[in-house]
């Protein structure tokens, strides 16, 4: 079977338009000032994801975008702050281990629950939980990591929530889990929990 041509119909050109434009050349030379201030880093992000793709830790900047961080101590305490954490974020019809993404560290003794970016700007002084946000990172378990050996998810991360930080900071005020590491202590080691 031949293939049969489209009917076609000739173009009119169109009124004021010239047959030909002439573009100008420019340098493609690009300075290092030249590029965004924040794409420096876009290689380290791109090894991130890849880490995340394949299972491994990865590091990611606290603030920004993604979610600052509140610290506490584990412990009997913490946990029944994690249940309570459950009630408040559960939706009907939905998990119920509904609390937003929680990462246990059981070497170090605490609880890492990511709450949304900015709140480390809001966040009132507590004994009992210290909120980091940029400019530190964090080493976070590789996804599926749900038990121990080494730092896992206590509670998943979901893309849809992260863990709202006043009834966090009720909570913890009420069950006072502790004690808890100074904020100079886990910016040093916030990178190196994985």
């Amino acid at each position: 079977m031949t293939p049969t041509p489209l009917p076609q119909r000739a173009a009119k050109p169109l009124r004021g338009m010239p047959d030909s434009v002439e573009f100008a050349t420019r340098a493609l030379d690009i300075t290092p000032e030249d590029v965004a201030t924040d794409m420096g880093s876009l290689a380290t992000r791109v090894r991130n994801l890849m880490n995340l793709q394949q299972g491994r830790p990865f590091r990611l900047p606290l603030g920004g975008r993604f979610f600052d961080i509140v610290v506490t101590a584990a412990g009997p305490d913490a946990y029944a702050v994690v249940d309570l954490m459950d009630i408040a974020q559960h939706a009907p019809g939905h998990r119920l281990d509904a609390c937003g993404p929680v990462i246990e560290d059981p070497q170090r003794g605490w609880l890492i629950w990511l709450v949304p970016p900015g709140t480390h700007a809001v966040w009132e002084p507590n004994r009992y939980g210290t909120c980091l946000g940029a400019p530190y990172e964090l080493a976070l378990p590789p996804l599926l990591q749900t038990e121990p050996p080494g730092p896992y998810w206590l509670r998943p991360c979901r893309g849809d929530r992260l863990v709202p930080h006043w009834p966090l900071a009720d909570f913890l005020g009420r069950f006072k889990p502790g004690p808890i590491p100074h904020e100079e202590v886990l910016g040093a080691v916030l990178s190196t929990i994985s």
